[in-house]
C-alpha cells in the first residue's frame, strides 16, 4: 500500500515558475519510480516527466529544458521544478508512485488526487 502526499502548484504568470513536490510511503515493496502526469480540459492524460531510483529521468518533449524533477533529501519525496510557464501548462498535475521502472503503466501504481496549475496572466 502506497500513499502520497501532494503539495505546491497555483497560478502563475507565463514565464513565471512553480513548484510540485510529492511524498510516499510504503508498507510493502520499495518504490522505484516517481512522477507526474497532467490533464488539462477536454485533452488526454500525458506523461509529464518521472524519475527512477537509479536516476534515470524522462520528460515529455513539451517540458524539456523548462522543467525539472528531482528526488528530495527524504526517502520518496520528489520535486518538480517548473519555469519558464506557458499556458498550455495549465493542467491538474497527478503525483504517480510506482513499484516498476516507470508510471503510469500499472494497475499497481498509486496516484495522487491531483494539484491545479493554472498560468494565466
Amino acid at each position: 500500500q502506497v500513499q502520497l502526499v501532494e503539495s505546491g502548484g497555483g497560478l502563475a504568470q507565463p514565464g513565471g515558475s512553480l513548484s510540485l513536490s510529492c511524498a510516499a510511503s510504503t508498507s510493502r515493496f520499495a518504490i522505484n519510480a516517481m512522477g507526474w502526469y497532467r490533464q488539462a480540459p477536454g485533452v488526454e492524460r500525458e506523461l509529464v516527466a518521472y524519475i527512477t531510483s537509479g536516476g534515470t529521468i524522462k520528460y515529455t518533449d513539451s517540458v524539456k529544458g523548462r522543467f525539472t524533477i528531482s528526488w528530495g533529501d527524504a526517502k520518496y519525496t520528489v520535486s518538480l521544478q517548473m519555469n519558464t510557464l506557458k499556458r498550455e501548462d495549465t493542467a491538474v498535475y497527478y503525483c504517480v508512485a510506482s513499484y516498476y521502472y516507470r508510471i503510469g503503466t500499472s494497475d499497481e501504481d498509486t496516484w495522487g488526487q491531483g494539484t491545479q496549475v493554472t498560468v494565466s496572466p
